[in-house]
């Protein structure tokens, strides 16, 4: 007797549907956020110069009277582009009286950020001290607010000739459990994380960016200037999403590594940090690092959170001033720069 064949059974519709919607759905976030991305970049085109260092493009600003004695080299935290650092009127102060350098750090803004490349904390000090010797910049002071803090920590470290001083912002110094940086560094993954970062990862991070501002700016509220300026869409772009989520993978292990180093800080260096930060314990990293760096000093401003400089802009000034005056008595025949009010 013959065999018969049994015909497979089709595969039902509802089970086909959801994937195919699904594949929709990516398709249609990846267009929006392509179109985002180019209305971002048309609204907000580079406001400064071009320099390459080492193969890599880097963008930045230079401010500020061209015969400043002192120059003094901005560096933004994680998930921010050197335009923060000019909307919280810090550059602008600054640069009344010094030089500004501000840098859009790789990856964020317009700075490249080859991915062949590793770009912890000592990497970035290198390059940026590459940077300062081809723009003729010797021996600035550096200010490094958050993730930022780690890199002129580096450079204070492993590149001391070429730096004068730090001042450090609301700063990560010290190891701790970070969940929120586990759960944010998931675009930074192989693979699911370019899927993520091109499709709904940028859109979900526009519908959470308020409540992400009102903790950074915590207990202060965000300022206008910040609220109404700040090219949100700049930040939320996959190319400044891979950099933010790296980093944020990164933060443990670089504190861990620099943990260490710290009473080998030689140059004069203030630490300034909000009382009530949301983000980090003042208490646990700039109060610890204050004690583990001899020439140190300490600014903790009450009633402010990680964005201090945006809500307490005079006291990082002051913070600044601290240092050019400490140099200044440092070296004979220089006369000293009066204190700067709070």
């Amino acid at each position: 007797m013959a065999a018969h064949r049994v015909p497979s059974p089709r595969p039902r519709r509802s089970a086909l549907r959801t994937p195919v919607l699904a594949g929709v759905a990516l398709g249609a976030c990846a267009l929006a956020v392509v179109a985002l991305t180019l209305r971002a970049e048309h609204a907000f085109p580079p406001k400064g110069r071009f320099i390459t260092v080492d193969g890599v493009r880097l963008h930045y600003r230079l401010l500020g009277p061209p015969d400043a004695a002192e120059t003094v080299v901005l560096l933004h935290g994680n998930g921010m582009m050197a335009e923060e650092l000019e909307i919280s009127g810090l550059a602008e102060q600054l640069a009344r009286h010094h030089r500004v350098l501000l840098f859009d750090r790789p990856g964020y803004g317009y700075s490249e950020r080859p991915p062949s490349r590793r770009w912890m904390p000592h990497e970035q000090a290198a390059l940026f001290t590459k940077a300062l010797g081809q723009l003729g910049i010797e021996r600035p002071i550096v200010l490094g607010h958050s993730w930022g803090t780690l890199v002129a920590l580096s450079m204070g470290l492993h590149h001391a000739d070429h730096v004068s001083g730090l001042v450090l912002v609301s700063g990560y110094y010290f190891p701790s459990v970070r969940l929120d940086a586990t759960v944010l560094s998931a675009p930074a993954v192989p693979v699911l994380g370019t899927l993520l970062r091109h499709t709904v990862a940028p859109l979900l991070g526009r519908l959470m960016w308020p409540l992400a501002l009102r903790r950074m700016f915590a207990p202060a509220q965000p300022t206008a200037a910040f609220e109404q300026r700040y090219p949100v869409w700049m930040s939320l772009r996959p190319s400044q999403l891979q950099a933010s989520a790296s980093e944020g993978a990164q933060m443990v292990p670089a504190a861990t590594a620099l943990r260490p180093l710290y009473r080998d800080v030689k140059v004069p260096t203030v630490l300034v940090a909000g009382a009530e930060d949301h983000l980090l314990s003042t208490r646990w990293h700039s109060s610890h690092l204050h004690e583990q760096i001899e020439d140190s000093w300490l600014r903790i401003v009450e009633d402010a959170g990680h964005m201090v400089h945006h809500v307490a802009t005079g006291q990082v000034v002051a913070a600044v001033e601290q240092v050019v005056n400490l140099q200044k008595a440092r070296a004979p025949g220089l006369p000293t720069a009066p204190a700067v009010a709070h």
